[in-house]
């Protein structure tokens, strides 16, 4: 049975017909659609964990029972889960062990745009790349058959366009796979110095092994096609390869990159007169060719930034753009904002406000950032807004810390914030955290977390208290507020500003596109009274609009269902006024609390 799917998806499918027992993540863009598969595969238990060094430790855990075990995560999550994967090439296996790892080149959604095959080359741990949905899937079984053949760990590495592209699969059935037995073994998995030092001669046997594998194994193949012009490429950078050359030069295609054959690259470039590798981010092919002592050509074609492409791989090698390929038309630029009504918005408003410096953090939250609020001065990773706020005030002094604050969500509070905030509970700095409580994790699709009550199946799961945690930790202060209600968001952020102790502010209201939000009556602007001044413009909320033209010929143009939001007799002079798209707004009443003239009404009144 052939299935159209996309990588994620594949790789999913090809966890579920490996045998695997057990998934532990954390969502990341683009990763987080592999965990969301699995969940719906009877036969696999999975979960999201807090974050991605516990997901990983519990996926060793697991393998250490015997079942095979997997976790996924994006490529700034394996920072996190660097601290057990180092070790584990030490400890190795009992069931196989798949480390699943989407890199984002282009930063579609990442802070960074960091080359996971690093972090192979570094623990010494195989790492497989598909090249399309087909192989997510073949490459995914075939890493736990690896990870059990040389008792290790397996990387499987994945990048945005492979990992949401879509391509025909060939379905299978799901393994057999035996559990194995779990035999103590102390001198193989307790990574106390004595036996540490015994377990490294064994890696770097095992790395023997795999490059001696790396010469023979399907992963890697090769085509053929009489040329002088031979390409040494992998994952997305294949497909581009192809659709430029289709097959006319030769391909040496690297299923598996760490390591890298030796033997293979030598007389794949024995048989052309110009060598050049096709890798997106870092030049680790290019450089172990050059370690081979091998002419090679590639970031200097290419450069080192960025996602590569047909076009860029066509215009450097000097070839016409193909007609199909080109897009004539520009499109709008459309920057991401925070939705209409969501919670974040009014605590940002009065962060801007009131000119205090912001130490902010990985998710949606982060748009407040954006214009008009701006009101954002850092951002670095998951749960350094609460250890940095920490930090800045104890160099800044009372001065700083009566106007910082630190803004986390309540997904990263979970994953990272924690610690940070135990930090400043134990080291005593006068620092105030505001924890965006929106009921959910946001920015990578609504996935739930340790505070929202329910599993990743939706299923009724333990809710972890953030006041009581918050108290337990050391904090004194520690308040709820509705982010809606300006006036109490502004008493409470200045009443613990003032205050000589550390706080935590609670803003809670759930995510305006969770499907359990329940929409109040859309809001609409009263011309009459409307002046134009336009105060309800510094939300930045995409419901609000103001009119370039008069009111009729914005019913012309609009008709009553778009921007109909003015009331008023004196249909000609409403240009520049304000305008309510009701297909948008969904009632919170913010703007309503910023406009002097009492000019924005509820439509229900």
């Amino acid at each position: 049975m052939k299935k159209l799917m996309i990588g994620n998806e594949a790789a999913a499918r090809g966890i579920y017909e490996a045998g695997c027992e057990i998934v532990s993540s954390y969502p990341g863009t683009p990763s987080t659609e592999i965990t969301e598969y699995v969940s719906k595969y009877s036969g696999v238990y999975s979960e999201w964990a807090p974050n991605e060094k516990v997901a990983a430790e519990v996926a060793f855990g697991a393998s250490l029972a015997g079942a095979r075990s997997c976790c996924c995560m994006k490529h700034v999550g394996l920072n996190v889960a660097a601290d057990p994967l180092f070790t584990l090439s030490y400890t190795g296996v009992n069931g196989g062990m798949v480390i699943a790892v989407a890199d984002d080149p282009g930063m579609h959604s990442s802070q960074n745009e960091q080359d996971s095959r690093h972090y192979a080359i570094a623990s010494k741990i195989p790492m497989v790349e598909p090249s399309d949905s087909a192989e997510c899937l073949n490459f995914m079984k075939q890493a736990f058959e690896l990870s059990e053949q040389f008792d290790t760990p397996v990387i499987f590495r994945t990048c945005t366009r492979i990992a949401h592209s879509q391509s025909f699969v060939e379905l299978g059935e799901k393994e057999n796979i035996q559990k194995k037995e779990y035999i103590k073994n102390p001198q193989k998995y307790i990574m106390m110095p004595g036996n540490a030092i015994k377990r490294h001669p064994l890696v770097e046997e095992r790395m023997q092994k795999l490059a001696a594998f790396a010469e023979t194994t399907k992963l890697n193949s090769e085509e053929d096609n009489n040329s002088e012009l031979g390409i040494i490429t992998s994952g997305t950078c294949y497909q581009y390869v192809k659709e430029v050359f289709g097959d006319t030069v030769n391909i040496l295609k690297l299923g598996l990159i760490h390591p890298l054959p030796v033997q293979k690259i030598e007389n794949f470039a024995a048989k052309v007169s110009r060598l050049v590798v096709v890798e997106e981010l870092d030049n680790i092919i290019e450089a172990h060719c050059r370690s081979l002592g091998l002419t090679v050509e590639g970031k200097k074609l290419f450069g080192w930034v960025g996602e590569l492409s047909q076009q860029k791989i066509a215009a450097a090698f000097g070839l016409a753009e193909k007609a199909h390929n080109k897009l004539d038309v520009t499109l709008p630029v459309r920057p991401p904002v925070m939705c209409a009504g969501c919670p974040h918005r009014g605590i940002f408003y009065t962060l801007s406000k009131y000119k205090i410096t912001v130490l902010g953090d990985i998710g949606c939250y982060t748009l407040g950032a954006q214009q008009p609020l701006c009101a954002m001065d850092s951002t670095l990773c998951m749960g350094a807004s609460v250890s940095g706020l920490h930090g800045f005030n104890k160099a800044a002094g009372a001065k700083g810390e009566s106007k910082s604050v630190a803004v986390i969500g309540d997904s990263t509070f979970m994953h990272s914030g924690i610690t940070g905030l135990i930090n400043i509970s134990y080291n005593a700095s006068n620092s105030t955290v505001i924890v965006l409580d929106n009921s959910i994790t946001g920015m990578t699709g609504h996935q739930h977390n340790p505070s929202t009550g329910f599993n990743i199946k939706g299923e009724p799961a333990t809710q972890i208290d953030i006041e009581a945690l918050c108290t337990a930790l050391g904090i004194g202060r520690v308040r709820v507020i509705d982010p809606y209600d300006l006036k109490l968001c502004q008493k409470v952020i200045r009443e613990e500003l003032d205050v000589e102790e550390p706080s935590v502010i609670i803003s809670r209201r759930p995510c305006v596109l969770l499907k359990s939000f329940k929409p109040a009556s859309p809001l609409k602007i009263n011309g009459d009274k409307c002046t134009g001044c336009k105060s309800c413009m510094k939300l930045g909320c995409p419901a609000i609009n103001i009119s370039y033209k008069s009111l009729s010929t914005e019913k012309q143009e609009n008709g009553s269902e778009g921007f109909s939001g003015l009331s008023g007799s004196n249909f000609g002079i409403n240009k520049g006024k304000a305008l309510i798209d009701r297909t948008l707004c969904v009632g919170c009443g913010i703007c309503s609390q910023l406009c002097a003239f009492n000019a924005i009404e509820s439509e229900a009144e």
